[in-house]
């Protein structure tokens, strides 16, 4: 009995030691991977404190680091980076909100709801998906001419609120999520409304929590739009946009420059770094916990 059970150990030992070297060369790729596209993120960070000596110079380590190149882009009167942000964040928290509304209502309608032409609207609606967004951009841009909005936060903000993309996604999610619970409200004299709020949303939180990632970072990094729209009204202007006329003709000041590249970035990394724990949660939930 005791030969049994050593030679079971022994067995059962066997691909736990053996799958440990394998284990060590996923890491180590993987780690190589994080590295080279962390690169750019760390050269940029390097050439922002760089003073202007050595802003050509290929070195990783700067031998005079300085914060002067942060310090310009927020005291000069003649970059209102600061405002630029605050329109960027506030761009970009509305989108990200109005979107979540919006979608999950569309979303929830198309998982639940039946009326006639459901599924021909919704294939209509994912054909879209595969059009190239530059096809929408006249369309959409001589329609909020003729709604006065040009030079507005509402132009920017309105025509991306119905993301195709975001009532697929969380359609998807929606059809996953048990009907017995629905049903079960339904019985205890739940409305629609309430069964919607206080039963699928909290379930969907992770989907939620991701989409909004999502469409957080997508205003955030918006650039075509947000310049044809405010393009005129350099205080109205969003980060991006603004940092671009730090880019002249036949010279480039690379330290506000990465400075500016700099503040864009860290709010979406933080953001990121918070909530990475939904998206993987998203995606390995089927509407339940475990």
């Amino acid at each position: 009995m005791a030969t049994v059970t050593a030679t079971s150990d022994r067995v059962s030992s066997g691909p736990v030691g053996g799958g440990l070297p394998r284990k060590l060369v996923y890491y180590s790729l993987l780690t190589l991977f994080a590295l080279f596209f962390l690169l750019p993120l760390v050269w940029m960070f390097v050439t922002a404190i760089k003073p202007f000596a050595e802003w050509v110079t290929p070195n990783w380590i700067p031998k005079n680091p300085t914060l002067q190149n942060f310090r310009d882009i927020f005291v000069d009167p003649t970059l209102p980076v600061r405002r630029w942000f605050f329109n960027s964040l506030a761009i970009s928290i509305l989108t990200t909100v109005l979107t979540l509304a919006v979608d999950a209502v569309a979303a929830y309608a198309y998982a639940r709801m039946e009326f006639r032409g459901r599924n021909l609207l919704f294939g209509l609606l994912l054909a879209t998906l595969v059009m190239p967004g530059i096809m929408f951009l006249v369309p959409n841009f001589l329609t909020v001419a003729r709604l006065g909005w040009l030079g507005t936060y509402q132009g920017v903000i309105a025509p991306g609120l119905a993301g195709v993309f975001g009532v697929f996604f969380l359609r998807q999610f929606f059809q996953g999520i048990p009907k017995e619970l629905e049903e079960a409200a339904l019985i205890d004299g739940a409305g629609i409304w309430t069964t919607f709020l206080r039963v699928v949303l909290p379930l969907a939180s992770g989907a939620l929590a991701t989409l909004g990632i999502i469409t957080f970072m997508a205003a955030w990094n918006e650039f075509l739009w947000a310049l044809l729209i405010l393009g005129n009204e350099r205080e109205m202007l969003t980060l991006p946009v603004g940092l671009a006329t730090l880019q002249g003709q036949y010279n480039f000041d690379y330290g506000k420059l990465m400075a500016g590249a700099a503040v864009t970035t860290l709010p979406v990394l933080i953001l990121y770094i918070f909530l990475q724990r939904y998206i993987v949660q998203s995606v390995a939930m089927t509407g339940l916990k475990g």
